[in-house]
C-alpha cells in the first residue's frame, strides 16, 4: 500500500510539475531577477548619480515645498523619505482634486529627477506576479493556480523522495536520466525551505481575492464593504475623517518628524501620509521604517492643524495579521542586508534551475521510452522538448534583450519603456519560433552560445553608449553600476560554458534529427540507467 501511494505520488508529482512549469519558471526567473529591482532601476537609468545622504528634517522641507507648488489643493499628499536602498531618493506623490502625479526628487536640490523612462527592475518584478499583457484578473487566478500546483508539486516530491537528505549529497554525472534526477534531487533540497516559504507565502497575497466569501460572511457584498474590512484590518480609522471643509493651516510637518524620530531613532521614519492639507480635519501620519520581516510598523497619527499625537498604532494588532505580515515579508525580502540579499538572490536561481531541470527530466525520460516505440505518436513529446528549449534558455535571453533595448532606444523615443518590453517579448517569440524549426540538439547549442554572447557583451554595450562602465564605476567605487555588470559577465560565462558542454557531448550526433536531450548519452547507457532509476 505504501508503494501504491508513493507511485501515485510521483505521477501527481510529475504532472503538478509540468502542467503549468513553462509559467512557473517564468514566474521564478522574472521574480528572481526583480529582487535586486532597485539596482537594476538603476543601471537603466544612468543619468542618475548616486543618492546623496541629507538630513530627513531638510528632506522633508523639499518635499513640502514642492508639494506646495504641485499640488496645494489635493486632498491627499505622500511622502517616502529616502531610508535605505529600497527607496534610495525623496518621492512624493499627490490625489484628489485635479490630476493625481508622483515625482522622485533629488534631495540634494530638491528638483525632480530627469533620466531616461524605463521599466526598470520595478517592471521584472512586477511581472513575476501579474505577469504581462494578461488582463489583471486573468493574471492573478493564473498565478494563483501555478503557485498552488508548484505547492503541490513540492508536497508530493517530498513524499515520493524517501531519501530525500541521502539524494542531496548524490550526483552521477554523464548517466543519461539518472544524471538529470541527481541533479533535479538536488536543487530541490539545496534550498527546500526556501521554496516553501516563497510558494506558500506567495498564495498568500492572493488570500482574500481565492477567498473572497470569508469576508462577506462577516462584512457582507460589494466593494464598499470590502473596503470597510481593509481599513478595519489596517487601523486606518483614525485616518478616515471627512473633510470639515474649512480652512486652516497645516501644522510644520519638521516638529512631527522630530517627534517621531525621537520616539524611533534618527533615520527611522519611512513616510508621512498627509490627508486634507489646508483643512481642519487634516490628518498626518508618521510610519516607521522596517528592520525585519514583520511588514506592518508603528504608526503615528497627528492632528494635521495643532500637531497633536491622537494615535498609536502598533505594529502588531493581532496575532493572525502578524503572522500573515511576517510570510508577506519573508517573501518579499526587503529587510535583507547585502549577505542575505545575494542568499535570497542564489535560492531564486535554485528555484528557477530545479523547475528547469524537471521540465528536461520529463522529455529525457519519455525521449528514451519513444526510441523504443518508434511507431507511437510523439507530438506531445516534441512539443515540450521545443518549449523547453525556448523558455529555459530562450526566456533568458529575451531578459537579456530587455537590458539591450534599454541602451539601444533613442533616449528621446516617447514610447520607449513600453517597447523595452516588447522587445523582450518580441526576442522571447522568435527564440520559440527557433526551436520549432531547428533540431532539438542543435536549438539548445544555439541558444545557449546566444545567451553566453548577450549577456557577456551587456558590459560592452553599456561602454559604448554611456559613461557608466566598468573602467569608471569600479575607480569610483560604485558598486551597483560595477556589480551589474560583473554579473552579466558571469551568467555570459556560465552560458558560454553550458553551450561548450552541450557541443562536446552531443558532437556525435548533430547530423540526427531524433534528439531529444540537450545532453545526448549512448542508447545502451541510456537504458540501462533509466530502469535502474524507474
Amino acid at each position: 500500500m505504501k508503494q501504491g501511494f508513493r507511485q501515485s505520488m510521483s505521477g501527481l508529482h510529475t504532472w503538478a510539475g509540468l502542467l503549468l512549469g513553462w509559467v512557473l519558471f517564468f514566474m521564478f526567473l522574472t521574480g528572481t531577477a526583480g529582487y535586486f529591482d532597485t539596482e537594476i532601476d538603476r543601471w537603466m537609468q544612468p543619468e542618475l548619480p548616486a543618492a546623496p545622504q541629507v538630513p530627513a528634517a531638510q528632506v522633508l522641507a523639499m518635499a513640502e515645498q514642492r508639494l506646495l507648488a504641485r499640488a496645494p489643493q489635493a486632498e491627499r499628499w505622500s511622502v517616502n523619505l529616502p531610508v535605505d536602498r529600497n527607496n534610495p531618493w525623496l518621492r512624493v506623490s499627490w490625489r484628489g482634486n485635479g490630476p493625481n502625479g508622483s515625482e522622485q526628487l533629488n534631495q540634494a536640490t530638491g528638483q525632480p529627477l530627469e533620466a531616461r523612462a524605463s521599466g526598470g527592475g520595478q517592471l521584472l518584478y512586477r511581472m513575476h506576479w501579474r505577469l504581462y499583457y494578461l488582463p489583471s484578473a486573468m493574471a492573478d487566478w493564473l498565478v494563483g493556480l501555478a503557485t498552488m500546483f508548484m505547492l503541490l508539486a513540492i508536497v508530493t516530491g517530498i513524499i515520493v523522495h524517501k531519501k530525500i537528505f541521502a539524494d542531496f549529497f548524490t550526483f552521477r554525472p554523464a548517466k543519461g536520466q539518472r544524471s538529470w534526477l541527481d541533479a533535479h534531487n538536488v536543487l530541490s533540497v539545496v534550498a527546500l525551505p526556501f521554496h516553501l516559504m516563497i510558494t506558500y507565502s506567495g498564495l498568500l497575497f492572493f488570500a482574500t481575492l481565492y477567498m473572497p466569501l470569508v469576508i462577506a460572511a462577516h462584512y457582507g457584498t460589494g466593494e464598499e464593504n470590502r473596503r470597510l474590512y481593509f481599513d478595519e484590518l489596517n487601523g486606518r480609522a483614525a485616518l478616515l475623517a471627512e473633510p470639515a471643509g474649512v480652512a486652516a493651516t497645516l501644522t510644520p510637518l519638521s516638529p512631527l518628524l522630530a517627534q517621531a524620530e525621537a520616539r524611533w531613532g534618527e533615520g527611522q521614519v519611512q513616510s508621512l501620509d498627509i490627508r486634507h492639507p489646508g483643512d481642519t480635519q487634516a490628518r498626518v501620519t508618521a510610519r516607521q521604517a522596517t528592520s525585519g520581516p514583520l511588514r506592518s510598523a508603528e504608526t503615528l497619527v497627528f492632528d494635521g492643524v495643532s500637531g497633536e499625537l491622537l494615535e498609536v498604532l502598533p505594529a502588531i494588532r493581532s496575532t493572525p495579521k502578524a503572522i500573515n505580515d511576517v510570510l508577506l515579508g519573508l517573501h518579499e525580502g526587503l529587510f535583507a542586508g547585502p549577505v542575505l540579499r545575494w542568499l535570497y538572490f542564489l535560492s531564486g536561481l535554485l528555484g528557477t534551475a530545479m523547475i528547469a531541470t524537471g521540465l528536461v527530466l520529463w522529455t529525457v525520460k519519455r525521449r528514451q521510452r519513444a526510441q523504443k516505440q518508434a511507431d507511437a505518436d510523439h507530438r506531445g513529446l516534441v512539443l515540450v522538448e521545443r518549449l523547453n528549449v525556448g523558455t529555459v534558455v530562450g526566456l533568458p535571453i529575451a531578459i537579456a534583450a530587455y537590458f539591450w533595448a534599454n541602451r539601444l532606444i533613442p533616449v528621446a523615443f516617447e514610447a520607449r519603456a513600453a517597447w523595452e518590453a516588447h522587445a523582450m517579448f518580441i526576442a522571447w517569440g522568435l527564440l520559440l519560433l527557433h526551436a520549432t524549426l531547428r533540431p532539438t540538439a542543435r536549438a539548445w547549442i544555439e541558444q545557449g552560445w546566444l545567451a553566453a554572447a548577450a549577456f557577456a557583451l551587456l558590459p560592452v554595450l553599456n561602454a559604448l553608449t554611456t559613461e557608466r562602465h566598468l573602467g569608471a564605476s569600479l575607480p569610483q567605487g560604485d558598486w551597483v553600476m560595477a556589480g551589474f555588470d560583473l554579473t552579466m559577465l558571469v551568467f555570459g560565462l556560465a552560458f558560454a560554458a553550458l553551450a561548450w558542454r552541450l557541443t562536446r557531448r552531443a558532437q556525435p550526433q548533430l547530423q540526427s534529427q531524433g534528439v531529444g536531450s540537450p545532453l545526448p548519452v549512448r542508447a545502451s547507457a541510456t537504458i540501462r540507467h533509466a530502469r535502474a532509476g524507474e
